[in-house]
């Protein structure tokens, strides 16, 4: 097993300029995450009015990089399963510059999905890009591993059935307990109960889309040492702390649109619901983080507002939001599929 410090990683950019490039846009992937899919961890606090935007933004990014640290010590699976999912081939240079295509087509994609204040899907828009770029690389879909792509129609599946069922069950419990306890005690208590449950919902996703990104960065340094694949290395605190510090600074700069849309505009949340919501999706991160699914933080979160709001009625639901949500996921996979497809050749024709 091999460490990775911090001056070797810097050596290793300053020396591939394909590299300094792919570490780059990466990083700006990373930044986009925390633009438009971080803020989901943290909407229903802010909406609810538990917390407000900075507090919870600072809490957030301390909470991601402990959910990456952590979870990378029981099980990294989930980085392992991204960086083995396509193949790139035996050409390493080539390789290293399919993948800076796949990165610009996720910020490309991301980007104009999120000034519409639509979230969007960064674990699919990056399971998409990266196929896209294997496909253009190997001139076909030799280079991808269907094993590994399983594990996505799973987390495909499991984040809106798991999310939505659980955030129903909990809400449901939550209701028959407290039904005849006083309001405004209950209200005091689901605060400080939602403050905990955005930092549970801000730890599951550093340990879900965390990882998805360190396992990218670690493809990039393997391809740019003349590797096939990532295998062997050890993930170092140093780049935990980085992701974690980029993705808070993303979320600072532009989650305001996503954690209206997300908090607000799909169901009118109370705090018990809120609470309810949060702590659902972060034990539906949990399983699938355990067992090494990659799965989307913004489908689990969605479904479970979904479900948490069905429990009073299916009218509660903002059905124009969810639609508008649901088109963006289906056009994920082939649109950035394609961009990163498109990308891919020119960036091969011109270096």
């Amino acid at each position: 097993m091999e460490e990775i410090t911090f001056s070797s990683f810097l050596q290793q950019m300053t020396a591939n300029p394909a590299l300094f490039v792919t570490v780059l846009l990466t990083l700006g992937v990373i930044f986009v995450n925390g633009w438009t899919d971080a803020p989901n961890a943290i909407a229903t606090c802010i909406t609810t009015r538990c917390m407000n935007v900075r507090p919870a933004i600072l809490m957030s990014a301390a909470f991601n990089f402990l959910g990456v640290f952590v979870m990378t010590q029981i099980n990294s699976s989930v980085a392992s399963t991204i960086s083995n999912m396509v193949d790139f081939g035996g050409n390493t240079q080539q390789a290293l510059i399919a993948l800076c295509a796949a990165l610009f087509s996720i910020v490309v994609y991301s980007t104009v999905a999120s000034i519409f204040g639509i979230p969007t899907s960064e674990s699919h828009s990056l399971i998409a890009g990266l196929t896209g770029a294997a496909i253009a690389i190997q001139n076909g879909v030799g280079g991808i591993n269907m094993d590994e792509w399983a594990k996505v129609l799973y987390g495909l599946v499991l984040s809106l059935a798991l999310g939505f069922a659980t955030g129903w069950l909990v809400c449901k419990g939550v209701t028959i307990v407290c039904a005849g306890m006083d309001r405004r005690k209950t209200n005091r208590f689901f605060q400080a109960a939602q403050i905990f449950g955005s930092a549970a919902m801000s730890f599951m996703h550093g340990a879900q889309d965390g990882q998805k990104f360190i396992g990218v960065l670690f493809l990039g340094m393997a391809f740019s040492n003349g590797q096939s694949n990532a295998t062997g290395m050890i993930i170092p605190v140093w780049m935990m702390l980085m992701c974690s510090l980029i993705m808070g600074l993303g979320t600072s700069v532009g989650g305001e649109k996503i954690i209206k849309s997300v908090g607000m505009d799909m169901v009118r949340l109370e705090k018990y619901q809120g609470f309810s919501a949060d702590l659902s999706a972060a034990l539906c991160l949990l399983y699938s983080s355990l067992f090494g699914i990659p799965v989307s933080t913004t489908h689990t979160k969605t479904s479970a507002i979904m479900g948490v709001g069905a429990v009073k009625r299916f009218s509660a639901i903002n059905l124009g939001v969810v639609k508008e949500m649901v088109l963006t996921w289906v056009f994920t996979f082939p649109g950035c599929g394609l961009i990163s497809f498109a990308m891919a050749k020119l960036f091969m024709l011109i270096f």
